[in-house]
C-alpha cells in the first residue's frame, strides 16, 4: 500500500482506498484569462468582463484565473506553469497598429497597450507548450496578430464586405442577437464541435482579418468572406480565435455549450497530466 502524506505529525496512517481516491482525485483545470488595464475614474484596474468569467465556470466546468495586464513585467513562464488553458476575451479596446505595420488609427480609437504586451508574446508560447486556447474577438484579432497576421481596423469601409458592426443604442440582447450565418469548413475542428456545415452567430466587431497569420488555418467564414474563426494548424490541443462571441448567453446556444465544454475538457485533460 501507498503511504498516506499528513501535514501534521500523527502515530498511525492507515492506507485505505477511501484515502487513495481523495489524494488522487483529478483536481479542476486553471484557465488564465489576461485582463483589460482600464481607467475607472482616476485609478487603473485590470479586468475581465463576467460573461467570461461565467462561461468559464459553469460552460468549461473550470477554475478562471485573471492575468495581470503588466507586460513584461509579468514572467511568462510562471503563467504557463500555473494555468492549463487560456483564454482571450473580447474588448473595446483594439490592438495598436504598429503592432502589424498598419496605418495610424482614427482618432479617439481606443487602446490596451499594456494588454498587447502581455498576451502578443503569451499566445504562441502557450500553443506551443501545449495549453488549451480559445480566443475571442478582441482575443481573435490578437492571435491573428502574434502570428504575424494583420487587421482591417474598419472593415465596413472595406469594397466587398458587409457591416459586421452592432448597434450600440440597441438592448444588449439585440446587439448580441442573431447577425448572419458562418460557413464552417468541412472536416475541420470547429466544424467537428459543431455537427453541422453552417452556423447563425452574432456580429460586434469594427476590425477583421485582413492577412491571416502564419500556421492558421481557417475554421469558417462569414458569406462575404470575412475568416470568423481560425486554429493553429500544427497545435497539438485545442487552439481556436472565434470573431463573434459564444460567451454570450452559452448555455442557451447547443454550440456555444459545445465549445466551452470541448474547451473545459481538453484543459482537464492537461490538468491531469496528458501535456
Amino acid at each position: 500500500m501507498a503511504a498516506v502524506w499528513c501535514n501534521t505529525l500523527v502515530k498511525e496512517a492507515q492506507s485505505t482506498i477511501w484515502a487513495f481516491n481523495i489524494l488522487n482525485m483529478p483536481r479542476l483545470a486553471v484557465i488564465g484569462i489576461p485582463a483589460d488595464r482600464r481607467l475607472c475614474g482616476k485609478h487603473y484596474f485590470h479586468m475581465a468582463g463576467e460573461k467570461y468569467i461565467e462561461a468559464i465556470t459553469a460552460g468549461a466546468k473550470a477554475l478562471p484565473l485573471l492575468i495581470p495586464a503588466l507586460g513584461s513585467e509579468i514572467d511568462l513562464p510562471s503563467v504557463l506553469e500555473a494555468c492549463d488553458g487560456l483564454l482571450l476575451t473580447g474588448s473595446a479596446s483594439n490592438v495598436e497598429p504598429h503592432r502589424y505595420g498598419g496605418p495610424a488609427s482614427e482618432p479617439g480609437t481606443l487602446h490596451d497597450p499594456n494588454r498587447d504586451a502581455t498576451t502578443l508574446p503569451l499566445i504562441p508560447r502557450a500553443v506551443a507548450a501545449g495549453l488549451p486556447v480559445l480566443a475571442i474577438c478582441r482575443g481573435f484579432q490578437e492571435m491573428n496578430v502574434a502570428y504575424g497576421g494583420t487587421l482591417h481596423q474598419r472593415l465596413h469601409e472595406v469594397p466587398g464586405f458587409i457591416d459586421h458592426r452592432d448597434d450600440e443604442s440597441q438592448p444588449l440582447d439585440v446587439q448580441y442577437g442573431p447577425a448572419h450565418e458562418v460557413l464552417l469548413e468541412p472536416g475541420g475542428a470547429l466544424q467537428k464541435i459543431a455537427g453541422a456545415a453552417r452556423l447563425t452567430v452574432n456580429s460586434l466587431h469594427w476590425q477583421g482579418v485582413d492577412r491571416l497569420g502564419n500556421g492558421l488555418s481557417v475554421e469558417a467564414r462569414a458569406p462575404d468572406g470575412v475568416i470568423e474563426a481560425f486554429s493553429v494548424t500544427d497545435s497539438r490541443n485545442f487552439s481556436m480565435g472565434l470573431q463573434w462571441h459564444p460567451e454570450w448567453q452559452f448555455a442557451k446556444d447547443p454550440f456555444s455549450r459545445a465549445l466551452f465544454a470541448a474547451f473545459g475538457t481538453a484543459s482537464r485533460q492537461r490538468a491531469n497530466g496528458a501535456r
